[in-house]
């Protein structure tokens, strides 16, 4: 079964005492609880970093996310995932 590529609206917050980037869901469905434990790429399908844990409200959780050791993080970037 082929994975499907989902674009995530993602709103920066800040970062974690854990050096985890914080970012809240602006769009939400149930569907998205899937991406627990899945990479996160960006625009050109680089994988940035890891969705550590989704928390929250039900409607607009946010997101943590562990990026690579020593990459640049723009949160400015358009967000990607795939649904298992």
């Amino acid at each position: 079964m082929k994975k499907r590529w989902v674009k995530l609206n993602l709103f920066y917050v800040g970062q974690s005492a854990k050096k985890h980037q914080i970012f809240r869901v602006n769009h939400w469905n149930s569907n998205l609880e899937r991406i627990l434990k899945q990479p996160l790429y960006d625009e050109n399908y680089k994988v940035i970093g890891l969705i550590k844990d989704i928390f929250g409200p039900i409607n607009l959780p946010f997101v943590s996310i562990k990026t690579r050791p020593n990459s640049q993080f723009d949160p400015n970037l358009k967000f990607y995932t795939k649904l298992p």
